[in-house]
């Protein structure tokens, strides 16, 4: 069992950086794979950015390459997403999940349904 908690959400304006910080409890956080999704009124939940069980391969949704960077610290057992240059479409609640990591194929990270535990999310609004 996996329990995540997000923070680092809040107010910032278009062209500034916020970042997400998720803290998982569970002693086999090093097991999973670890993603960001977000949710915007009215849209599905869409794939921001995942990493891999060691951190060594990460992946990105092309809307948001080059302004964000997914990162994670297994010792800390928890994963970050640094946003810098964002944007007002940007503007979304945030979600932190974890995937067994033996589930898991490079092309996989980007459906949430592979996904077996989330955070409850955190808002993130940029204004113009």
């Amino acid at each position: 069992q996996v329990q995540l908690v997000e923070s680092g959400g809040g107010l910032v304006q278009a062209g500034g950086s916020l970042r997400l910080s998720c803290a998982a409890s569970g002693r086999t956080f090093s097991s999973y794979g670890m993603g960001w999704f977000r949710q915007a009124p009215r849209k599905e939940r869409e794939f921001v950015a995942a990493v891999s069980w060691s951190g060594g391969s990460s992946y990105y949704a092309d809307s948001v390459k080059g302004r964000f960077t997914i990162s994670r610290d297994n010792a800390k057992k928890s994963v970050y997403l640094q946003m810098n240059s964002l944007k007002p479409e940007d503007t979304a609640v945030y979600y932190c999940a974890a995937a067994r990591a033996d589930n898991l194929y490079p092309g996989d990270y980007e459906y949430p349904g592979k996904y077996d535990y989330w955070g409850q999310g955190t808002q993130v609004t940029v204004s113009s």
